[in-house]
């Protein structure tokens, strides 16, 4: 029987206050997410994680001095590797975090050591961006030749509009939004707020189509629930430069004023995290009190959800038999042409695919 190595993209973050730094310093090093010249990048980067590091130490003191990212993971992992057992191969699922461990040199070595015939790449970012599963699979790619391991590979980009992932997604919701109106007075209008973490607006210049793909996300939830007031909004802008909005709260004061309350579903993030536990629950509900929104309420992260991970090994099935060394979740590209940052469009301007 074949041996398939699952291997699951995420964030990472930081499993103690010591740790904080230097996992803000991996972030902001990235040339993925700090986009200048090289010779000044790690010394910009590692003075913008020094600046935030106070202010990040203070959002995981909320959750007790660290990130629940990696457990959280490590159960969709498993999840996974349950429900692939009995498929048409012997599936182990590993995780490989961006910028906090365990990373894509460990994870390589993991992988290599346990002798796969081949690899799939499954992104826990159903919206792919340069800056997420673009900067993954790249540090994977790096790695695994650093570690030796080399396999057949299946990269998985995208899993905005799959069913699975939509329906999922629109069930938690769905019970999020009645629960919500059976608590308000029937007057009190309510408004579901679509909110994605934000990205500064030159990278969708630049062909990110990661904007695109959120929208196509919301569009595909909202078709299995019908006709409901809903925006898209965006989160945790951290530079000055001007980022896509509306952001969310923008989208609060908008709410203040016609007197709705709302109901925060976070769509690009599949596990509960800082921006979901401290920023959206915490920060966020604080500034609709302030503005006075009449109520707040918010869709909890997928995490393991039952329907969640029943469309992940759908995807990962697909994937395997699918014949593409590259693939979105309907198998061929996605994105409109003007997103060159999709991969596919990588690849078809010549950069060599993922092997």
């Amino acid at each position: 029987m074949q041996r398939v190595a699952v291997v699951l993209f995420n964030l990472g973050g930081p499993d103690r206050a010591e740790s904080i730094r230097p996992f803000l310093e991996n972030l902001f090093t990235d040339p993925a997410i700090l986009r200048v010249p090289g010779f000044i990048r790690s010394w910009l980067g590692r003075f913008i994680a020094r600046r935030r590091t106070p202010t990040a130490t203070e959002n995981y003191a909320v959750l007790g001095g660290r990130s629940p990212l990696l457990e959280l993971t490590q159960a969709q992992a498993a999840a996974l590797q349950a429900a692939l057992a009995g498929a048409d191969a012997e599936y182990r699922c590993f995780i490989a975090m961006r910028y906090w461990h365990p990373m894509s040199d460990a994870t390589a070595r993991e992988v290599a050591a346990w002798a796969p015939d081949s690899v799939l790449l499954l992104p826990l970012y159903p919206q792919y961006s340069t800056t997420t599963t673009g900067s993954s699979i790249a540090a994977w790619t790096a790695a695994a030749q650093r570690a030796g391991l080399a396999v057949p590979t299946t990269t998985l980009c995208c899993y905005h509009s799959d069913p699975g992932f939509a329906e999922a997604t629109a069930a938690l919701l769905r019970t999020a939004h009645a629960e919500a109106r059976a608590k308000l007075p029937a007057a009190v209008p309510l408004r579901i707020l679509f909110s994605a973490h934000g990205l500064p607006e030159t990278f969708v210049r630049q062909g990110d189509p990661y904007q695109w793909q959120v929208e196509r996300t919301v569009a595909a939830v909202m078709a299995r629930l019908g006709e409901l007031d809903h925006a898209i909004c965006y989160q945790s802008r951290v530079t000055p430069q001007k980022w896509l909005g509306p952001s969310i709260e923008q989208e609060l004061k908008r709410a203040a004023a016609d007197k709705a309350a709302v109901l925060v579903c976070p769509i690009a993030f599949v596990s509960e995290h800082s921006e979901t536990l401290v920023e959206l629950d915490v920060e966020y509900r604080a500034e609709a009190e302030k503005l006075g929104v009449p109520a707040y309420f918010r869709v909890p992260a997928l995490n393991s959800d039952a329907g969640f991970i029943a469309a992940l090994r759908d995807l990962v099935l697909q994937a395997r038999s699918g014949g593409r060394a590259l693939r979105s979740f309907a198998g061929a590209r996605q994105c409109p042409k003007p997103f060159g940052g999709c991969p596919h469009g990588k690849l078809r301007a010549g950069a060599k695919e993922p092997a």
